[in-house]
Formats: C-alpha cells, sequence, structure tokens
C-alpha cells in the first residue's frame, strides 16, 4: 500500500506539472472555481555567486532550503536536510566525523591529512574539515546549496560542490522566541532567541540551544539506552553601523556536545564462550541488523567542544564596496567507538579518533558595478594548525584470539588444553597454577599521533559584462596555492600492567616452554605480538615505530570559469557553464609517506530557468572529469588468510559523470504549494584499480541513477483564529549501482538478509497551528512517518583478526510535538 501511494503521489506530481506546462493558460483554469487565484511566487534572493540576486538569474544548478522546510522536517543540522536536496549525501551518525557527497563526488577519509571535496561555508566564513562544519543549526535564515565545482567564487576544497548557510543579523527591532520539542525516544529539544536593539546604530541577537535524546537502541543484556544526544549550544552577534557607509557584525558561536558514540549492532553469529566464531568470516552467514539485539561492553563516548568568531565588516565607497572578513574557530574532539558489535571480552576492539583543530581566515572582497559590469574581486590567506590521535584499544583476552586466528593456538593432541584454545589462556593457566596473575582482561593500546600545518593564499575576480539586454557573458578565475607540512608518529603499544605481569611470566620461563615447539619465525612473531605491537594500524609502519616521519609539499592552481546566460523573455533565462574545482593535495594519516596529488574536476554545464508568475521550473544538464580523486580505504589485505590485519591504504582514481538536475515550484494557490526536485545521474570510474586489485574501469561508482524529493503545503484559514497549516514531504534515493568491488568495502549486497545500496523512500509530515497575531504556535509532526529502515554499511575492521563485523542502520519512525512563543 506504501508504494502504490509513493508512486500515486509521483504520477500526480510529475504528470500534472507537465500537463500544465502546456501554457500560461492552463495553471488559470485549474485554480477550483469559486476559490481565489493564486498570487505570484516568492522572489527568492541568494548570494550565490557572492552578490545578491535573484534565484531565477543566478546561472548555477542551485537549491534553496529555507527556514519552512527546516520547520516541516524538524532539521537540526544538515545531516536532516540531505534527502530532501537530490544529489547531496551527508553521513551525520557521527557529527565528529560527518561526511559530504554531492553529484557523486566525495573525500573517504576522517583523517586530518586530507580536505572535503564539498565545502561548508556560514555567512561566507570557510568552516574548515569535518570536525567542525557538522553543527547545530542556529537562527539559520536559509540554506544554499550549490552542485557542482564552485572553485573560482569560493575557492579551495569545492571540488564537488558548497554548502552555503545564511544567518539572521541583528534587527532594531525587538524580538523574541521560544520553542520547546518533545518527542518519542525521550527526546528534548529547546532553543531561544533574542534580538535587543541597543541605540539607533546597533543591535545584539542572542540564541540559545538545548538537545537531548535518549537514543533508539537499547543494549539487549542490560537494557541501557545506547547512541541519543546531548549538545547545547549558543550564538550572540552584535551589528554596529558606523556612519552612513560602514557596518560591522562581530559574532561568536559556542557548542558543547557530550553523548553516547555511533551504535554498531554485530551480525556474525557468535559459539558459545570460549569458542570463537570462525575466520575469515562467510558473508552468507550475517544477521539483520534491524532484526538482532545489540549488545555493548564500552562507553562508547564522542564529544565536542567548539568556539568561533567572525567579524564582518562592510564600506561602501562611491565605486563600489569593500567587505573583509576575519574569523577564528576552534574546536577539541574525540570519537570512542567500539567496533566489535558484541559484549564478549575475548572479542573486544574499538577504535578513537581525538583532534584539536585551530584556524583562522582573513579575505578582503571588492565589488562593484556599472552600466555593462558586474564584478568582484578579493584575496584570502587560511591559516591551519590541526593535531590528530588515532588509536586502537582492545585487551590482552581478545589479543590471545586475535593471535590463535593468526595460528596461535592449541594443536590437535596438545597436552595442556583443547584443540584451538588459544595459547595465551593457556600460558596464563599455568602461570595461575604457579602463584602467577592472569595474563587476560589488561587494556591494551595502539595509537598513531599526527600533526598538519596548513596555509593557503588565493586571488580571485569574477566579471558579469551585461553584453546586451539580454545576454551576459560571466568570466571567472582564482589562483590558489596550499602549502602543508605533516608528521606521524607511531608509538609503541600501550600495556603497562600487562608488561608487568608478562615479565614475571618470561621469568618463569612459560611462554618459552611453548615458544620451542614452534618454528623460529612463528616464534618471534608472537613474541613480538606479546612485547612490541599487533600492528592494527599500519604493518607497513612497523619499521618506524618510535620514529616521528616529516613531509611538507604545496600545490598551486588556477580555476577559471566561463558562463553564458541569455533571457528569451523576461521570464526565461538559459546559460551555459564551464567550470573548474580544486581540492588540494594531502596525506594518508594511517599511513607513512603516501601523499596525494591536488583533485581536479572540470564541469561542463548547460541549463534553462523560467518563472512564470506562480510556477517556476529549472534543470540543467551536466557531464563532469573528475581526477584524481583521494580517498583513504579500510582494505583486508587477503580476506581468506587470517593472519593479515585490515589497515587503512592510500586509494586515488579518475571518474568521470554525466546527468540531469530538475526542480520547480508552484502556488496552486494562496494556500496550496507545491515543490519538487530530482537528480539523474550516470557515474563510473575512468582508470581506476581497487587497493585491493580489482579493475572498476567503467563500472559505475555506487552513486544511484535517479534521487528526488517532492513536498506538499495547505494552508487553512480559520477566520480569526488562527491559521492551520499541513505539509507532507517525500524522499525517495535509487538502489545503489554495484560493481566488482563494492563486497570488499561492505557497501553493496552482501547477502539475502543485507540488501546494502537499495532504494530508500522516506516520508515526514506536519500540522501546525499559529494564533492570529502570530505569538504562539503549535505542532505535531513524524518524521519517517512508514518506519522504513536500512542498512547504511558494515565495520569491518575487526573481520580479520577477531571473525567479527558490526553494522549501522538508518532512524526508525520518529515523532512529537513542539509548542513556541514569539513576540
Amino acid at each position: 500500500m506504501q508504494r502504490n501511494l509513493v508512486v500515486g503521489l509521483r504520477r500526480a506530481l510529475f504528470g500534472g506539472c507537465v500537463a500544465l506546462g502546456a501554457s500560461g493558460s492552463a495553471w488559470a483554469q485549474a485554480t477550483p472555481e469559486g476559490e481565489q487565484q493564486a498570487t505570484n511566487l516568492d522572489t527568492i534572493t541568494v548570494t550565490a555567486q557572492s552578490r545578491q540576486q535573484e534565484l531565477q538569474d543566478v546561472p548555477i544548478a542551485l537549491q534553496v532550503v529555507d527556514q519552512q522546510l527546516l520547520d516541516d522536517v524538524a532539521a537540526e543540522n544538515l545531516g536532516d536536510i540531505d534527502a530532501f536536496v537530490p544529489g547531496l549525501v551527508v553521513d551525520a551518525a557521527q557529527p565528529t566525523q560527518p561526511s559530504f557527497r554531492l553529484r557523486g563526488v566525495e573525500t573517504n577519509d576522517f583523517g586530518i591529512g586530507t580536505d572535503p571535496a564539498v565545502g561548508i561555508f556560514v555567512d561566507g566564513v570557510y568552516g574548515g574539515r569535518g570536525g567542525g562544519v557538522l553543527l547545530p543549526f542556529l537562527d539559520v535564515e536559509r540554506i544554499e546549496v550549490l552542485k557542482g565545482p564552485q572553485g573560482t567564487l569560493f575557492g579551495r576544497n569545492t571540488a564537488a560542490g558548497a554548502i552555503s548557510l545564511v544567518t539572521r543579523r541583528p534587527q532594531d527591532e525587538t524580538e523574541a522566541r521560544l520553542r520547546l520539542r518533545l518527542g518519542n525516544y525521550g527526546k528534548q529539544y529547546v532553543d531561544a532567541m533574542w534580538n535587543i536593539p541597543v541605540s539607533d546604530v546597533s543591535a545584539f541577537r542572542v540564541n540559545a540551544l538545548f538537545n537531548h535524546s535518549d537514543g533508539w537502541f537499547q543494549d539487549g543484556a542490560t537494557g541501557k539506552d545506547l547512541g541519543g544526544e546531548n549538545v547545547w549550544a549558543a550564538r550572540a552577534a552584535w551589528q554596529l553601523r558606523i556612519g552612513d557607509n560602514t557596518t560591522a557584525l562581530l559574532s561568536w558561536d559556542h557548542e558543547s556536545l557530550d553523548q553516547n558514540g555511533r551504535v554498531t549492532t554485530g551480525i556474525v553469529p557468535l559459539p558459545a564462550f570460549p569458542q570463537r566464531p570462525p575466520v575469515p568470516v562467510d558473508p552468507d552467514d550475517y544477521l539483520d541488523p534491524r532484526r538482532t539485539p545489540t549488545y555493548s561492553d564500552a562507553e562508547n563516548a564522542e564529544w565536542r567542544t567548539f568556539d568561533g568568531v567572525n567579524l564582518i565588516v562592510d564600506h561602501a565607497f562611491t565605486w563600489g564596496n569593500l567587505t573583509s572578513t576575519s574569523s577564528w574557530r576552534e574546536y577539541d574532539s574525540k570519537n570512542q567507538t567500539e567496533e566489535d558489535g558484541t559484549n564478549r571480552a575475548d572479542l573486544y576492539i574499538d577504535s578513537v579518533n581525538t583532534e584539536s583543530n585551530e584556524t583562522f581566515y582573513q579575505e578582503f572582497k571588492f565589488a562593484g558595478s556599472t552600466a555593462r559590469l558586474d564584478w568582484v574581486a578579493g584575496a584570502s590567506y587560511f591559516k591551519e594548525d590541526a593535531r590528530q590521535t588515532s588509536e586502537v584499544n582492545t585487551n590482552t583476552t581478545a589479543l590471545g584470539s586475535i593471535l590463535a586466528n593468526q595460528g596461535f593456538a592449541a594443536p590437535a593432541g596438545f597436552p595442556f588444553a583443547p584443540e584451538g584454545t588459544p595459547l595465551l589462556f593457556v600460558m596464563s593457566q599455568i602461570g595461575q597454577a604457579n602463584g602467577l596473575p592472569s595474563l587476560l582482561g589488561y587494556g591494551w593500546n595502539e595509537v598513531f599521533n599526527n600533526t598538519l600545518e596548513t596555509t593557503a593564499y588565493a586571488a580571485f575576480g569574477d566579471v558579469i559584462w551585461r553584453a546586451t539586454d539580454k545576454l551576459n557573458l560571466t568570466f571567472g578565475l582564482r589562483y590558489t596555492r596550499d602549502e602543508k607540512s605533516f608528521s606521524w608518529f607511531n608509538g609503541p603499544r600501550n600495556a603497562a600492567e600487562f608488561d608487568a605481569v608478562l615479565n614475571a611470566y618470561l621469568g618463569a620461563g612459560i611462554p618459552q616452554m611453548f615458544l620451542a615447539d614452534l618454528p623460529p619465525e612463528a616464534a618471534a612473531q608472537i613474541m613480538y605480538a606479546l612485547t612490541t605491537s599487533v600492528a592494527f594500524v599500519d604493518p607497513p609502519a612497523v619499521v618506524n615505530k618510535g620514529i616521528t616521519n616529516r613531509d611538507k609539499k604545496s600545490w598551486s592552481d588556477v580555476s577559471p570559469r566561463f558562463v553564458v546566460d541569455y533571457h528569451l523573455d523576461d521570464r526565461t533565462m538559459v546559460f551555459g557553464s564551464l567550470a573548474k574545482g580544486y581540492k588540494a593535495g594531502g596525506f594518508n594519516a594511517l599511513q607513512i609517506g603516501p601523499a596525494f596529488e591536488n583533485e581536479d574536476v572540470w564541469n561542463l554545464e548547460a541549463g534553462i530557468k523560467q518563472s512564470l508568475g506562480r510556477f517556476a521550473w529549472n534543470a540543467s544538464v551536466f557531464h563532469y572529469r573528475y581526477d584524481n580523486r583521494q580517498s583513504v580505504r579500510l582494505i583486508d589485505p587477503d580476506p581468506n588468510n587470517p593472519v593479515d590485519i585490515p589497515r587503512f591504504v592510500f586509494d586515488t582514481g579518475d571518474l568521470e559523470a554525466t546527468g540531469i538536475d530538475v526542480d520547480l515550484r508552484w502556488k496552486v494557490t494562496d494556500g496550496f504549494t507545491l515543490d519538487a526536485q530530482a537528480e539523474w545521474i550516470d557515474s563510473k570510474y575512468k582508470d581506476y584499480v581497487t587497493p585491493e586489485g580489482v579493475d572498476l574501469d567503467g563500472e559505475p561508482t555506487g552513486e544511484p541513477r535517479f534521487t528526488a524529493s517532492m513536498g506538499a503545503a495547505y494552508k487553512v484559514d480559520l477566520a480569526g483564529h488562527g491559521e492551520l497549516r499541513f505539509s507532507a514531504r517525500h524522499a525517495y534515493r535509487g538502489r545503489s549501482r554495484c560493481n566488482e568491488g563494492s563486497d570488499l568495502q561492505g557497501d553493496c549486497g552482501v547477502n539475502a538478509l543485507l540488501d546494502i545500496g537499495e532504494a530508500r523512500d522516506r516520508t515526514d509530515v506536519r500540522i501546525g497551528w499559529t494564533a492570529p497575531k502570530g505569538h504562539w504556535s503549535w505542532a505535531v509532526y513524524g518524521n519517517n512517518v512508514f518506519d522504513n529502515q536500512y542498512v547504511k554499511g558494515l565495520n569491518t575492521y575487526g573481520r580479520g583478526p577477531l571473525g567479527v563485523v558490526g553494522a549501522t542502520i538508518t532512524e526508525p519512525r520518529t515523532y512529537g510535538m513542539e509548542v513556541a512563543v514569539k513576540f
């Protein structure tokens, strides 16, 4: 029934729009008899080209997310809106390690050695890397999603596109708002705003937010809540008008996040202890995480503190305007995640990522216009200092299992224990029988430290030449230079308590008793593991343990854009563009030595934008070539060899894609509006061989062919008793297009139960009432009302050493109520 409803809605919306596109008179006739004819669509002003322009006049594939849409879907950060922006994918399961993909382009790496391919900007300020960009929405006016490379106007790290968040500035009238949202799974959300005019020339605007939920997982053994949210944030802005020509805006943002980490559900059937799951793991045996209890024996933790200060000064000259943007941002974060998805000590493994980051950004931008020219020019400076620690934690009980899976287990006929028993377990039993402490249960930590210093300079210019009343020609150019200094330090493993006990065992000659019968290489390997490292992070770095390695590189780039737009009439514009996107090179944080070259994306696009009063639609067709895609992948060098431990390796390749973007808005009547967006894309690899040696040249990259969203809203005037508003939004993401290497990453398919990459549907609804003067409002809402849950992906870090695999799944249905007061 749900599928039929969705299909029916799609047909009604798209079919109706096609029919109505025949002529303007058809739209007038579509209004029911006796009902007031709709007024025109509201004008949307954007700053996508560093100028204030009407959306329909901007020759860029651009989708605007306004405050109304954010309210309709109860959005709290960028991860809540990607389903409604076709082509955009935001993985927000871990706020300190998010990833962004646009039109199939992303950087798959959580390390500080690389940069994102999608640039995030807040009030024109570059947000930096992933750990500091997925912040709570505070007083956001609109979000502009620019698809395709934006290297000329936005600069570095916008190879896939840019997401620009625009916040509200302080106003000259007193204003205040308080909103409370309560929902299932212990949801408690409060935000408040107070706008305070100080004088005729200055005003303050203060925002605060608190967000908590218990999470929708419970431990299968203890019933304890897992996951959830716990964050508070604040923003303060002061705007000052200095004379008639100068305005200064000073703002401060703060966030404190302290919550449980990402939840992993184990999907490998476990035999009773002390037996271990078989290695290698058979994917056909995987369980469905949506129907499997979740067990955890770790205090998964994710926290971040963030502070940012921005100063924007605008000054008007007789010839144009000067804008100075200064920004300082700092955050510290930690992400600890259990990787095994079990509550068994002999299978325990977790990962910890800790990062400290400080950036400074300065930009001077000049802008002006004449009768024929509209120009922007400027220069910028960016400085970043970052430190990252990547850790793996386990214990010596699990170490015994790891060594047993590598062949160090009791053989048949062994006199001390049954066949297959980990030798470390047997040693511990013998030691205890001789009065020594157990070897099991001690902490084991391996750590990789990185530092990064980045300096980037840029100069840019962009000119729109109004060649005729209908023809505009745009030429833009940006020069960028990036300089990076990077270091790696792979320290010895940390197991101080275990070392003290092991020394007592070595003194008693117990390990030697077992090692004497092993081949010399095997004996050396087990002694290395016990005394030095299991090499979780990077086996090739074993020879560099305790040694700091450094590298320094620089990259330069020139990114042009050429645009032609022609106005067929006052309502219709066609355009064509050629633009380049650029992302600086970098380093693999978890593999000593490899360095990435810079990424280049060339995008050719042609489109049409038409506004016909109360109906507007835009469409564009694009083709891009993406060279030297940067990625760091977790691979198992040989899935059939249990001795190999998965590791993160350097991965580059090329790809190309052709696609179509479409969006439309229709104001059917004054109270009834419809909108729809869609993207079709054919994305394929070009000249790419995976680190495992699989040739994927010509194969799909995994990006689905089709994604779409649609929305409908209807307002009812209650004749002096306020207004009711009904809204519904539906999002669809097509099936991922698998390739020969997908199963190696757990990105696609897997088995009959786990159809990873299957098509996804999500439907959100909201009903709200607003008082006559707008001082009070209430609403009830439901997100994912049909309770569709999907397997997002697999965590295969423990597959090789321990025979365990975890999975993550999308959110279930959530619902709640909201009350707000404002004056």
